[in-house]
């Protein structure tokens, strides 16, 4: 058996995925063209805050809550014709979910480099 480490499956991911920086997704978020998914477990946002604006989706719920048939797409909570760009903690998370909304059959996504601690130190409002 040949089991696959955390490094090995992000640098795959990374390989097939489209990074931005934290400046590009403020710009997308401004220019509302994009959807801003939050994929931190909630008490790390209790613990450091919230990017004002983002939607909160768990990693461990992304692919259930993305599915088109999903409520979240059913109460118009997300927009399939904008970008999904998803943060974490650090981009570790944020590049592996990216990767799987990519095998779901989503084109336009991407993740954030460094994710909420780069957007921390950006234009993004900490809430």
């Amino acid at each position: 058996m040949n089991i696959k480490s955390i490094q090995n499956l992000v640098s795959e991911a990374m390989n097939e995925i489209k990074t931005i920086d934290a400046d590009q997704a403020y710009k997308l978020v401004k220019d509302s063209s994009c959807n801003l998914i939050d994929v931190r477990e909630v008490n790390e946002l209790d613990a450091a805050g919230r990017v004002d604006g983002a939607i909160h989706i768990p990693r461990g719920m992304l692919e259930v809550y993305l599915d088109p048939n999903s409520p979240v797409f059913q109460n118009g909570q997300l927009d399939q014709n904008k970008e999904f760009v998803l943060f974490c903690a650090g981009g570790v998370r944020s590049a592996l979910a990216v990767k799987s909304l990519m095998d779901m059959g989503y084109k336009k996504t991407s993740h954030i480099d460094g994710g909420f601690a780069s957007m921390s130190n950006s234009k993004f409002k900490i809430v």
